[in-house]
């Protein structure tokens, strides 16, 4: 028997997450719009701290497979979902409330990395934007042929605001996530994997079958064991972690503040060039 179970309010607008423990001990964590391409909310991060809890106490849980319907992973951010924006008196207040907001954020991604179980993350098409920094979150990556990851925040004039160019220093070095990240390049899942930003790539149709024989195989092993070994390599990878995410923090505020940002999004949604002046 499968139990099943999401994270949203009764009448909840956007992303919507759902869980199904299996009775294999795979908790599948399942991004459910496709229509939308599973584009990410403050919503979904609320819902992805709830389901988050629920996991980590759940003892029938002995791996997390997170995958998404539809042929998007997850395009970035739903700039249309409730609550997109944040408002202030003030420039100071709405930076003030953008780093308290982002810091929320934050925790909810920590507790989600931070999980006792490791993690294992099946990515098609589009990851872009959070959609790419919560892939980047899982413990081990499989992605389709047809995966497309990205960083765009730049594009937009805001910096990276989850994480997502750290942990890509992290895998692949300072100098690819500097490239990545102030370029807003997209590169394909060949690239990606070149990078050690996966460690798999197989065909569309062979994605869901193989993301689920490895978190079975992940599952078939002696879970004191397992979650020893995800958390003493956490422990060493992610030093100092914690204080840059500070900062990525700082800096996110301040620039979706920025006159650039607002100028970036409405060049995005009006398709043209943004016109940048550093303010």
């Amino acid at each position: 028997m499968i139990d099943t179970t999401d994270g949203t309010l009764p009448d909840g607008d956007g992303l919507r997450l759902r869980l199904d423990v299996e009775p294999d001990g795979i908790g599948v964590l399942t991004l459910c719009r496709p229509a939308k391409l599973n584009a990410w909310s403050w919503e979904a991060s609320r819902q992805l701290g709830v389901l988050t809890d629920r996991i980590r106490f759940d003892d029938r849980v002995r791996v997390v497979l997170v995958r998404a319907e539809g042929r998007a992973f997850c395009a970035g951010i739903d700039v249309t979902a409730p609550g997109g924006g944040i408002e202030g008196e003030s420039g100071a207040a709405r930076a003030r409330g953008y780093y308290e907001g982002i810091r929320w954020v934050h925790e909810r991604f920590a507790a989600f990395a931070g999980l006792p179980q490791p993690v294992v993350a099946a990515v098609q098409g589009y990851c872009l934007g959070f959609g790419f920094e919560l892939a980047l979150m899982a413990d081990v990556r499989i992605a389709a042929e047809d995966a497309v990851f990205a960083l765009p925040e730049a594009q937009l004039g805001v910096a990276v605001d989850a994480g997502g160019d750290l942990r890509i220093a992290r895998e692949a070095g300072a100098g690819w996530a500097k490239y990545l990240a102030l370029t807003g390049r997209r590169i394909d899942a060949a690239t990606a994997y070149r990078l050690h930003l996966l460690q798999e790539v197989v065909p569309a149709d062979a994605l869901e079958r193989t993301a689920r024989a490895t978190a079975a195989e992940i599952a078939a092993n002696a879970p004191l064991a397992v979650q020893s070994v995800k958390r003493d390599i956490d422990a060493y990878a992610d030093a100092g972690l914690d204080a840059a995410l500070d900062r990525v923090a700082t800096s996110a505020a301040l620039t979706l503040t920025s006159q650039d940002a607002t100028e970036g999004f409405t060049a995005r949604a009006g398709r043209r060039p943004p016109r940048f002046r550093g303010a």
